[in-house]
């Protein structure tokens, strides 16, 4: 379709990529004029595209088209109107001239909150449901037909900002997206909006933002994080307006200590405390504000409300004098309509955009490691002076937290620098394993050695785990409010977004993913992992349980969701940083320590993720990674007394030895994600080009390092040699090379030994009579290369038939349309039964077989779509236990069931 998009900011500029993506020809984009000098992003990213941009400051004048901004506008010649985040009156003379019309995305669940403010409203209502809706623009105030919604859960300390960034930003632009694939399918329907529940409210701005005290604590809070960060809820105190930020409901019951603030008009004065400052509702109860911004812009940590200001300023030596020399040239390239950055320059006054927030704590890092800033810290120093000041404390450790020292190795490529943890990390410090023990991480693209890893002894895990369980049982996590370790753990995915690239990157050199696969699955999916189970942690709950009743007493028995104190988490190497994800993410909310070996091959993100964590503010010992040998630190972390839960994913065989040493050391609770030979199974009436797709990706995703790969496909007589063709026509198009290439389809495998195993084991479907139809070698090059392999004339007694190859080895086997049930008894004729799948249109016969299929996760037309809401785990020798889910919070939590008499 043509489509003209007519809108801004970030949003417009995905949508817009997105678009084009999705093969539409986008002839016009419409948005805002530069400001201060700088372009929207949707009109930088268009420009670069060679797509005429039209910059109109207004499309009416007194409520009037302006003529000749509706003839450029008609020149285009679009077909569909899409409106993402427009701020402008657009004209109905343009809403109505494409034949599909115009829709538009609106960030409510419409009828209800109608207007510019929505996201605020959502919030100041203290909804628990919010969402975004793309409707058909109408002459009304977002009234028109409704094309599609999409609800998430409001949690009770979403701000403005969180919940746009967790929701709204990155689902609206996959709904916007969908909605104009339902448009150009004839398929986009027109649902007429209900007037029950419909809301208009006003446009919030700082005139009207501010607190009436009048209010519960609950109200109090809606209104400060419905205003957080804009336009920001504000009070009078001391004779100024003060803005109040980071709000969130506390525990009325604890008593409060601190400084008295006066404040007019509320019930009682707020009091300064170290957390912050506590205020009253009316109805006695309490809310915590973290920050608070004056006049003039100057934000601070609410607990120095009455230090602020009193602390000299500190002389710099010669050597911060060349940080802040290097840091006025970085706010000098920020701020471009600034002549010269002076020490009073405010950033955002100057122009300054959240945007540019990120960018300036990203070259603080680069400038100085040591100094981790956060967006909050930017916001807290917006003159230079200040800003400079702060980063010299951190700089010198005088800014009240504990140093985090990190002997990185630094290395430049892919367009970063990225810096590498290599060192153990227990109880909070990265450390030297006993005796200086190190072995050395080898790049699997070219077998160049990255660094020198720490190599963990014995003596090494059981420091780790009495950290561990010290910080279960007498540090704060162990007694920590779920809602706030849910707040530290979404933090942490918020640090594993800001440092996504590099995480990727890190991926890509230690294991061979390819990395935009990395960034994309590897630690994209780690990231909506870890924001899952943070939302989690304050929805364990047990249950009442009715018992018999001895007369005449009365009885209450109800059941309790414990933590279960420090648990072991060993990992493999394919997915290094998702399975930690996988399993870390819901061992922490639950309220447990962990002790975590990663693959020896593959420790580097597993480290970096240690450095994110510790920055995040997880307490000392809550993780501790120790790379090493499976043989030792594996070993000792299974046969470890005081560890008492251990989560697997490798081979059945090591599981099993595993399992084995579990119950003789102390009958440790244990979770094991074995190998798996999955079963596919396409039918003839299936849809081809999908099967042969999602075929592909089913045994050659992440170079078919993959757990649930399709280890054997069954595919139906009538179209075997057909289907045999097309895959070996895909097979030839791939692009083998460097996994950081953008355009490389497949990697190398991850390290030498498994390359030489996938030699051995293709060599042993030729001998047993398979038909090698192409690869099946390794290639000839520096790294560790195999190229994608296809076998057909697989029979069922054969060695690859049975075994998993856990590489990029597809095999082909032939069976009968009217077999049904012989090619099922084939399927599952495997001690495997970790996935499987089936291709087919007849709904009847895809249910028949996926009832039947024995594994955990079966796929209909398609393949490899995990989610973190799915429970994923296998039956039989495929192992036990659940990851990701609800479910998965069961292998990390004991039940405790209590009986009262009364």
């Amino acid at each position: 379709m043509k489509i003209a998009v007519i809108g801004q900011s970030l949003f417009g500029q995905e949508v817009y990529k997105e678009l084009r993506k999705d093969g539409h020809t986008i002839v016009g984009v419409f948005t805002i004029p530069d400001k201060d000098g700088k372009a929207d992003p949707l009109a930088t990213e268009a420009e670069e595209d060679g797509i005429a941009v039209f910059k109109f400051p207004r499309w009416r004048v007194k409520g009037q088209a302006i003529p000749e901004v509706v003839a450029q506008y008609k020149a285009t010649g679009a077909e569909l109107n899409v409106l993402p985040f427009c701020s402008q009156f657009i004209p109905m003379e343009v809403i109505d001239h494409p034949k599909h019309g115009s829709i538009i995305y609106h960030p409510s669940l419409l009828p209800r909150h109608r207007g510019a403010s929505a996201i605020n409203w959502t919030l100041i209502h203290g909804d628990e449901k919010g969402g975004f809706t793309v409707f058909w623009a109408d002459d009304g105030l977002d009234t028109g037909p409704i094309l599609l919604q999409q609800e998430c859960d409001v949690e009770p300390n979403d701000t403005v900002n969180t919940i746009y960034k967790r929701f709204l930003f990155p689902e609206g632009v996959k709904g916007t997206v969908e909605a104009v694939r339902q448009i150009a399918q004839g398929k986009a329907p027109r649902i007429t909006q209900p007037q029950e529940g419909a809301t208009y409210e006003c446009i919030q701005k700082k005139d009207n933002a501010k607190i009436d005290w009048n209010q519960t604590a609950e109200a109090l809070h809606n209104w400060i994080r419905g205003n957080d960060k804009v336009p920001g809820a504000w009070a009078e105190v001391d004779g100024q307006k003060v803005t109040f930020y980071g709000s969130s409901l506390a525990n009325s019951g604890s008593t409060v200590n601190g400084q008295p603030m006066e404040i007019p008009g509320a019930s009682r004065p707020g009091i300064v405390t170290k957390a912050g400052l506590v205020l009253f509702g009316n109805d006695g109860k309490t809310l915590l504000v973290k920050n608070l911004q004056f006049e003039d812009g100057k934000m601070i940590a609410a607990a120095q409300y009455f230090s602020s200001g009193s602390s000299a300023a500190v002389e710099l030596t010669e050597e911060e004098k060349a940080f802040a020399g290097q840091m006025r040239a970085v706010w000098q390239s920020i701020l471009t309509n600034v002549s010269q950055v002076e020490d009073s320059t405010d950033f955002f006054k100057s122009g300054a955009t959240s945007m540019d927030v990120v960018r300036l704590v990203e070259e603080v890092k680069l400038q100085a490691s040591s100094c981790q800033l956060q967006n909050e810290d930017i916001y807290m120093n917006t003159t230079f002076h200040d800003f400079i000041q702060m980063c010299v404390r951190k700089l010198r450790g005088e800014d009240g937290e504990e140093e985090l020292v990190v002997n990185y190795v630094e290395k430049d490529i892919n367009n970063m620098t990225i810096r590498m943890p290599h060192q153990l990390f227990i109880n909070g410090e990265f450390v030297n394993a006993e005796g200086e023990k190190i072995y050395k991480s080898i790049n699997p693209n070219d077998g160049t050695v990255i660094c020198d890893v720490s190599l963990a002894q014995i003596s090494d895990v059981d420091k780790a785990v009495s950290a561990a369980k010290e910080a279960f049982e007498e540090g704060q996590w162990g007694k920590m409010n779920p809602r706030d370790r849910g707040r530290l753990i979404y933090k942490l995915a918020d640090l594993m977004e800001l440092h996504q690239e590099e995480l990727a990157t890190i991926e890509a050199i230690d294991s061979g993913a390819v990395y935009t696969l990395a960034l994309k699955t590897h630690v994209g999916m780690s990231i909506q992992t870890f924001r899952y189970f943070a939302g989690w942690c304050d929805k364990i709950e047990g249950s009442t349980i009715p018992i018999n009743q001895a007369r005449p007493n009365r009885n209450l028995t109800f059941t309790k969701k414990e933590p279960i104190g420090v648990c072991a988490i060993v990992i493999p190497w394919n997915y290094p940083l998702m399975m930690l994800a996988w399993k870390t993410a819901a061992c922490l909310a639950a309220g447990n320590t962990i002790v975590l070996k990663p693959a020896q091959v593959t420790p580097l993100t597993a480290l970096k993720f240690a450095e994110l964590a510790a920055r995040a503010g997880l307490p000392k010992g809550v993780i501790n990674i120790l790379p090493g040998s499976g043989a030792l630190v594996g070993q000792r972390l299974s046969d470890h007394p005081d560890v008492r839960k251990l989560g697997f994913t490798g081979s059945t065989e090591i599981g099993k030895h595993i399992m084995k040493s579990c119950a003789v050391s102390n009958v440790k609770k244990v979770s094991l994600e074995l190998g798996g030979k999955s079963p596919l199974i396409i039918f003839s009436d299936c849809d081809m080009d999908k099967a042969v797709r999602m075929g592909m990706s089913s045994v050659f995703f992440n170079k078919g390092e993959n757990c649930i790969a399709a280890g054997r496909l069954f595919v139906e007589d009538t179209i075997h040699d057909q289907y045999v063709k097309r895959v070996v026509e895909e097979v030839n198009k791939m692009k083998i090379g460097d996994p950081l290439d953008r355009s490389t389809d497949h990697g190398p495998q991850n390290h030498k030994a498994h390359l030489d195993k996938l030699v051995e084991y293709c060599q042993t479907g030729v001998k047993d009579g398979a038909t090698l139809i192409c690869g099946g070698k390794q290639i000839q090059r520096p790294g560790f290369f195999f190229e994608p392999t296809v076998f057909i004339d697989v029979q069922d007694h054969m060695y690859i038939a049975k075994e998993e190859s856990f590489g990029p080895v597809m095999i082909i086997s032939k069976f009968k349309g009217s077999e049904v049930d012989d090619v099922l008894r084939r399927a599952n004729a495997s001690e495997y039964g970790l996935a499987s799948g089936v291709f087919t249109r007849d709904i009847s016969k895809a249910l028949y077989v996926s009832e039947r299929l024995n594994a955990g996760t079966v796929f209909v037309n398609t393949y490899n779509k995990t989610d973190v809401a799915s429970p994923f785990g296998g039956f039989k020798q495929s192992g036990f236990g659940k990851d990701l889910g609800k479910e998965a919070l069961n292998e990390y939590l004991k039940t405790k069931a209590v009986t009262i008499e009364y």
